[in-house]
């Protein structure tokens, strides 16, 4: 898959999601919008309730649409014959993309009314997601091949290009232009205490700076612009790189922790998932079937 339709496959993804929550307030706001208590007299009641046609059909297909996400992601994972139909990677967006609509569905299943023991269903199904996205940030943050493999720190290190060979090339480059260009992608030390968040903060803000005095000190040289560009493009490569090394352990442990966090959730919400669909059956709700 080209990086171009890499792209559009995402936006469709994304697409789908908003458009599809976004039909679902446009069509249901004025029942949601009335009162528990008077909602039984509105005249889409019928419709909208969570044993209503149209409320059922969308716990079912919320539902299924969970169950396909996270049991064929599972499958990927652990049957390599599998690997034929895809990346990882895409298996994973594809996850992310029907777990997120699944649970979006189920919302709007649920006419914004929790209560009993699927309310714990609910907010477990609530902190899965959740969780989700803060584990897509820190899987996104470990480097790994193009199949998905995360890479080894001596692997990470071969992905750095020789910026040094290439500044030797420009000839009209002065030699204190070249050190300050080599010092800026050298990493160093930098301040490893205090608020993770924060930390980052000033990280992002120094490496967009030594970008800005790289660019400088190129144009103050008279280097032409396309060859700006390819090494501005290889400086950023080079911290990019330096960050992911500083950050390699830390995202490991995190993303083992969050493991730790994210399994019992999902284990939870699928159990009393099973639990309430099996009681809504045994009290004779079978939508169109």
């Amino acid at each position: 898959m080209s990086k171009l339709v890499h792209q559009l496959y995402i936006s469709v993804l994304v697409g789908i999601v908003v458009l599809t929550a976004a039909f679902l307030f446009y069509k249901g706001i004025p029942y949601y919008n009335t009162s528990l208590e008077e909602r039984f007299y509105h005249p889409d009641h019928d419709w909208f309730k969570p044993s209503g046609l149209f409320g059922h059909g969308l716990g079912i297909v919320g539902t299924l649409l969970i169950l396909i996400g996270v049991f064929g992601y599972i499958a990927r994972k652990r049957y390599k014959f599998l690997a034929r139909f895809g990346r990882l990677k895409y298996w994973l967006e594809f996850h992310i993309f029907l777990c997120t609509l699944g649970p979006i569905l189920i919302l709007f299943h649920t006419a914004f009314k929790f209560g009993g023991i699927v309310s714990i269903s609910f907010w477990s199904m609530v902190a899965v997601v959740l969780s989700g996205v803060i584990g897509r940030f820190i899987y996104i943050q470990i480097p790994r091949t193009i199949e998905g493999r995360e890479l080894t720190l001596s692997e990470v290190k071969k992905l750095k290009n020789d910026l040094g060979d290439l500044l030797k090339e420009k000839k009209s480059l002065d030699e204190a232009s070249s050190v300050l260009i080599m010092e800026s992608v050298s990493g160093g030390d930098r301040a490893k205490e205090g608020n993770f968040f924060v930390r980052n903060m000033m990280h992002y803000l120094d490496d967009k700076s030594k970008v800005r005095t790289v660019r400088k000190t190129l144009r103050s040289n008279n280097i032409p612009g396309s060859e700006v560009r390819e090494i501005i493009k290889i400086v950023k490569n080079e911290i990019s790189i330096n960050n992911k090394i500083e950050r390699l352990q830390t995202m490991q442990n995190l993303f083992k922790y969050w493991h730790v966090a994210h399994l019992p959730f999902a284990i939870i919400m699928l159990i009393i998932m099973v639990i309430h669909v099996c009681v809504t059956l045994a009290f004779g709700y079978r939508w169109i079937f």
